[in-house]
């Protein structure tokens, strides 16, 4: 944010409600006026005469949620056209504003946006976030053997705990009932803001079901089926969920020579805490629940593995990879023609054919196969089919 607000008149910083974004934004310079539009007053004010709301205001400004009054964009645009100096306007919004369907003006060319992400296990842990910079320049070698071999998993608690700062302090029942009234805020206020939509409740019911298939390739039409919608309506709801940074749609990668791959994405929570509350899934159901653990892990992964990528390489891209055999590869990897891949593991135990998804890709790839990794809950990383091809630790993500 420091470097974008050097030499870019606007940025606006975006994500989901309750992840930091305000912080960020008040304590990144507390000499700079915010304003908020969540206030009611303001957002009438801003709404009812743009130009003359933004005419008011000092040369640099902090506005909050910008999503609820795009009609601000315009305005700001013709200032900075005036005024092209770098870090005039410092927006956030809680809705991805370049998606919104009525959104007056882009800014193309003036304004810089940036994510962020609810807090990753590293952030948590008070650790720099080094895993994917150690694994892309310095490589990773096997049989690193870690002392707490037989100390008892973490994850169950990491991925039902998720990333949202404020439920972090608080019990497993109280961090589940702020999840809930949360999710209730968020739809009852938020959904109105990016979409035309005829019944909230409907999109609280689609999030609901798709906590359960976080993980998995989305099925539109068995979706529409049991929530009782036409097809064209769930697409649409989501895109409100998408827009709101509650879920991503996780495309398949293929090479133009591949013919054999499914072009279905995969959907997953964006936070492993909310899809753990809606899905009913504790801590508790580490063992008696192990697939459905399985899938939110997965989703928990992807989300670090983004997170990551925006401090360390934001130009990689991300997909999943199956084909027409099934054989898979839970995440893919790619900066230009690149490829690197990770599969994912619940379990403490490896087998030779976890490694199956990895070598088709490899193959798919061929000399752009930079490497693979199956994350493990183990303590050792191990190496399967030399050295393009490792177990590692889950514990690694936060823990380097």
């Amino acid at each position: 944010m420091k470097e974008a607000m050097k030499d870019t008149p606007v940025v606006c910083l975006l994500g989901p409600r309750q992840c930091g974004k305000s912080t960020l934004a008040r304590s990144f310079d507390p000499s700079r006026q915010y304003l908020s539009l969540d206030d009611v007053d303001l957002l009438a004010a801003a709404t009812r005469d743009p130009k003359g709301f933004i005419g008011q205001l000092p040369d640099t400004v902090t506005l909050d949620e910008i999503q609820r009054a795009p009609d601000l964009l315009l305005t700001i645009k013709r200032t900075v056209d005036e005024d092209r100096r770098p870090g005039r306007f410092l927006l956030t919004g809680s809705a991805n504003l370049l998606q919104l369907p009525h959104l007056p003006d882009s800014l193309a060319g003036r304004m810089e946006c940036l994510y962020l992400h609810p807090l990753t296990e590293a952030e948590k842990s008070w650790s720099p976030g080094l895993f994917l910079s150690k694994w892309f320049t310095e490589g990773l070698s096997g049989n690193t053997l870690r002392e707490d071999t037989m100390a008892p998993s973490t994850l169950p608690g990491r991925i039902v705990a998720g990333g949202y700062p404020e439920p972090q302090g608080r019990s497993p029942v109280r961090a589940r009932q702020w999840h809930r009234q949360y999710l209730s805020s968020v739809i009852d206020r938020d959904v109105h803001d990016v979409a035309r939509v005829r019944d909230s409740e409907e999109v609280a019911r689609l999030l609901e079901m798709l906590s359960y298939q976080t993980g998995s390739l989305l099925n539109i039409s068995s979706l529409a089926n049991d929530l009782r919608l036409d097809r064209q309506t769930v697409e649409r709801y989501i895109t409100v969920l998408e827009r709101l940074f509650l879920i991503r749609r996780l495309a398949p990668w293929h090479r133009n020579s591949a013919k054999r791959l499914i072009k279905t994405p995969k959907i997953h929570l964006v936070d492993s805490g909310l899809a753990s509350s809606l899905s009913g899934i504790s801590s508790g159901d580490w063992l008696t629940r192990r697939d459905k653990f399985g899938h939110l892990l997965e989703s928990f992964v992807l989300q670090q593995l983004i997170a990551q990528a925006g401090w360390t390489d934001p130009d990689l891209r991300f997909w999943h990879y199956r084909d027409k055999d099934q054989v898979e590869v839970d995440v893919v990897m790619t900066r230009g023609s690149k490829v690197w891949g990770v599969e994912i593991k619940a379990s403490a135990t490896l087998h030779h054919s976890d490694g199956n998804g990895l070598r088709r890709l490899a193959v798919q790839s061929g000399n752009d196969f930079q490497s693979g990794i199956i994350f493990y809950d183990g303590s050792t990383i191990l190496q399967l089919d030399g050295p393009k091809i490792l177990a590692v630790p889950l514990k690694f993500l936060w823990e380097w």
